[in-house]
């Protein structure tokens, strides 16, 4: 499974997601939009908006969710229990 997370510096609702993630053992890559443009960009064309943590799981693409929409789309997904 392939998950990559977009996140900003300081964004809370990014360090819950990624907390999140983290304490269920899932894998990610996480890009910081704030820390690299090319990122930004890339989050911008997948998901039309600019709000962070927005996830792409197998380029399906969540766009500003945060850890309660994060744990239901990894449920519905069969990823989490």
């Amino acid at each position: 499974m392939n998950i990559i997370i977009y996140t900003k510096t300081g964004c809370p609702w990014c360090i819950g997601a990624l907390t999140y993630l983290r304490e269920e053992g899932i894998p990610f890559e996480e890009r910081n939009v704030t820390e690299n443009q090319t990122f930004f960009d890339e989050m911008i064309a997948k998901s039309n908006q600019s709000k962070a943590p927005t996830l792409d799981i197998e380029g399906e693409i969540f766009g500003d969710v945060g850890k309660e929409e994060i744990e239901v789309i990894l449920r519905d997904k069969g990823i989490v229990k």
